[in-house]
């Protein structure tokens, strides 16, 4: 089987926020608005990015835009055709499996300290999110599981709370990756994508840095080894 690249909003077992279904872009600086559109889905992989029509949008002026666009392109996130102006960046399959690569080894670190830090109020809320990806695999709806993978993700990352783990997860570009490949849709990959996020989240909940740390290592690795192993 192949792995698709795809333009519509999905998800690899990551951390999503979810796009404005009405098509407006809010909240913070231009560059900041238009790196959640991006993040988020609102722009999908490869789509043109029209000065004219993001000004529109965020409710600002054409050179706010371009400097907003400079920005993100030096961040990986847009890049400039000659004669075309700028689009969002397709990442390619070799950089999507090294950014996961890292990942693995990053959030690894983040499951470490949520082992450490986290509540019984805390592990209850990771059960509650494992409960609800159950239900949903069970009703057929992967994409909705996928985001609830995401869901759990964010919540250990916030469990950590360890701001340079986080800092270095952000500029990733894991948001491209999860909305440009889909490992969910490969056969028998989302019983074992919820047999891995549990494995964390048991370790978490032991209060077992070393577990949740090889758990998360495990789980990431897999992901990236699903994506390598179905490319063209």
């Amino acid at each position: 089987m192949t792995l698709r690249t795809v333009s519509c909003p999905a998800m690899v077992d990551e951390i999503v926020n979810n796009p404005r279904s009405d098509g407006v872009i809010d909240r913070g600086r231009p560059e900041d608005r238009l790196r959640e559109a991006i993040v988020t889905g609102r722009f999908q992989p490869s789509e043109r990015l029209v000065e004219l029509e993001i000004a529109r949008e965020l409710g600002v002026g054409r050179s706010a835009v371009r400097t907003a666009l400079a920005r993100l392109e030096h961040e990986g996130l847009v890049e400039h055709e000659r004669h075309r102006g700028a689009r969002v960046r397709l990442v390619g399959a070799r950089e999507a499996v090294e950014i996961l690569e890292t990942r693995a080894v990053l959030e690894g670190l983040a499951a470490r300290h949520a082992a450490s830090r986290a509540t019984s109020e805390d592990i209850e809320d990771l059960r509650q999110i494992l409960a609800e990806m159950r239900r949903r695999l069970d009703a057929g709806d992967l994409f909705a599981a996928s985001d609830l993978n995401a869901v759990l993700h964010g919540r250990i990352l916030e469990l950590a709370a360890h701001a340079t783990t986080a800092r270095l997860i952000a500029t990733l570009k894991s948001q491209l990756v999860r909305f440009q490949y889909r490992t969910i849709l490969l056969p028998g990959r989302s019983e074992r994508s919820l047999g891995e996020h549990s494995a964390i989240v048991q370790a978490i909940a032991a209060h077992d840095p070393d577990g949740a740390e090889q758990a998360m290592r495990t789980h990431l690795s897999h992901v990236a080894e699903a994506l390598r192993g179905h490319q063209p």
